[in-house]
């Protein structure tokens, strides 16, 4: 069974089956990315635009990879360069671009809902590769990978996301995604970073980064996200937020063997992960995720054009 939506706006309604169809098909597309010749001729003749209100270097880099390891062409459209600086209205500009025969939106905005919105009101595919404080599905779906590549299975896991998690789009599409496998989550977040109700989905909230480090098999450590919080950051100071927070070779004596450090990027150095820890090739799978984000979204992209029209 595979995934049958034509867009990916969210985890939350995925299925086990849906997770694993992507993870499977990812894999096919790892072995390609490793060849000399990377491409697939599945979305020849197929258009992905990029539509990005937010900056990004890793998610529209590997969708604008993955577009074009498809055979697709792909286009980035930037927000600040757009006619959306003129007074043009979001739902004017998404029927500008589907106009022009696209086949595949890959949106980012800051603003929470706008992906669904948009895939609302469009006939193109859509994905969400991050709106606000929402969801972020691509980038749960390449953790998920990532760790089972690692460990060959994604069976009796228990993951500890630590940091800004109320702010995290990341830790949304995470956490939905993982307690549909049936994974064991803890959390770890500074009072004021700390979402209400996170007892209620299940998950172990932690009193220490020791707490959340013993017994865990993957940390996912979060960046803060400063420009989340109008300016200006909730905490008394970054070095007291790395102090209590970060992760550091001291603080990783409490790690079991085996395991593995994600971070969805951009990392700040020195707050959320110290250097020695973040290129430490026994713990951290940072680039790791990189690379599979290609295959992944090659997935994704893959999937949702067949989708779309198939019965047609």
């Amino acid at each position: 069974m595979t995934y049958t939506q034509k867009d990916l706006i969210s985890t939350q309604n995925l299925t086990k089956e849906d997770i694993f169809s992507f993870l499977n098909l990812a894999d096919k597309f790892k072995n390609l990315n490793k060849q000399p010749n990377k491409k697939d001729n599945l979305l020849v003749g197929k258009t992905v635009i990029n539509v990005f209100f937010e900056n990004s270097t890793r998610t529209r880099t590997s969708f604008e990879i993955a577009a074009k390891r498809l055979g697709a062409d792909a286009i980035n459209f930037v927000g600040s360069n757009s006619s959306t600086k003129k007074g043009e209205t979001l739902i004017d500009t998404i029927k500008n671009l589907e106009a022009m025969r696209s086949d595949i939106f890959v949106v980012r905005h800051d603003c929470s809902g706008v992906a669904k919105f948009i895939a609302e009101n469009t006939d193109v595919c859509v994905v969400n590769a991050g709106d606000g404080l929402n969801e972020h599905p691509s980038q749960a779906l390449l953790d998920l990978y990532t760790i089972r590549e690692q460990r060959g299975n994604l069976d009796n896991l228990t993951v500890a996301i630590i940091g800004d998690v109320f702010h995290s789009r990341v830790a949304r599409s995470n956490i939905w995604a993982m307690q549909t496998l049936g994974i064991k989550l803890k959390i770890f977040a500074p009072p004021i970073m700390m979402p209400q109700g996170m007892e209620a989905l299940g998950c172990q909230i932690c009193k220490s980064m020791e707490e959340a480090i013993e017994r865990s098999d993957v940390l996912i450590m979060l960046r803060i996200q400063l420009e989340r919080q109008d300016g200006s950051a909730k905490f008394p100071s970054i070095r007291e937020y790395s102090k209590y927070f970060g992760l550091t070779k001291k603080k990783m004596q409490h790690a079991k063997d085996g395991l593995m450090i994600l971070h969805p990027g951009p990392i700040n150095r020195g707050v959320e992960v110290d250097s020695n820890v973040a290129d430490d090739k026994r713990f951290s799978h940072i680039l790791n995720q990189v690379e599979n984000g290609v295959a992944i979204r090659m997935a994704i992209l893959s999937t949702l054009d067949q989708n779309r029209y198939k019965g047609k």
